[in-house]
């Protein structure tokens, strides 16, 4: 975060009337926004200023989103670990997918709620920031049952519950950000099949393991249009 405690933003689109209406709704909910209306003066300003987040739009003339992330990744010190959000028409899993292995720390397609854009950008900040109670070592306590996050084992009732590899790393992801959406195609990321169809299977699997009641999974959650949290007591 700056030192004035103002959390400062970078937005990057090439399309001028969506850039200045995002600014002009950050800034109303609390942030500083700078803008760039494409990849070379993105640069210039990411080689002068610190910011908290960049958002970048995928499709740009000359120097597109993806580029642009890889270019930022690539960097030393602070700046490379800016966080990044991406913005784009293009909801294909693949481009959402190569956007997330370039660094990407979430992908929203276009059209989108303002509202939404908000809630990933205060989302991203928080386990940038290291959200307090966030877990990513020990136990997480899920009713009658019990993840130790370090050890990948799931007991319940004090009784251990044999897990898949796949199922434990998922267990993991999800306990890294508690009460946070974690992106499906994030999760889809590490499985061999890039459509997201095996993290479902992994998800219900781990409900009927898990939940009192899997066809109303109070632990293991669906975000509707984002992917899945994990809400430990």
């Amino acid at each position: 975060m700056s030192e004035t405690g103002e959390r400062h933003l970078l937005v990057v689109d090439d399309d001028d009337r969506i850039r200045e209406l995002l600014k002009e709704y950050l800034a109303r909910a609390g942030f500083r926004v700078t803008t760039a209306p494409g990849g070379a003066p993105a640069r210039k300003l990411m080689e002068t200023l610190d910011f908290d987040l960049a958002v970048f739009d995928v499709m740009m003339p000359g120097e597109d989103g993806f580029s642009l992330t890889k270019w930022l990744r690539e960097r030393k010190g602070m700046a490379g670990r800016t966080p990044v959000l991406m913005l784009t028409a293009r909801g294909l899993p693949e481009d959402r997918i190569e956007g997330l292995k370039l660094g990407a720390d979430d992908y929203l397609n276009k059209p989108f709620e303002p509202e939404e854009l908000l809630l990933r950008i205060e989302a991203i900040l928080r386990r940038a920031q290291g959200r307090p109670g966030a877990t990513a070592n020990g136990p997480v306590s899920l009713g009658r049952c019990r993840f130790d996050v370090e050890r990948g084992e799931l007991t319940c009732e004090d009784a251990p519950v044999r897990l898949t590899e796949a199922e434990v790393a998922l267990l993991k992801r999800l306990a890294r950000s508690p009460h946070e959406p974690v992106d499906r195609m994030e999760l889809a990321r590490e499985t061999v099949d890039p459509s997201g169809r095996a993290v479902d299977v992994q998800v219900t699997r781990l409900r009927r393991k898990i939940e009192t009641d899997p066809k109303t999974p109070r632990y293991l959650q669906t975000v509707r249009g984002v992917g899945y949290l994990l809400a430990p007591d």
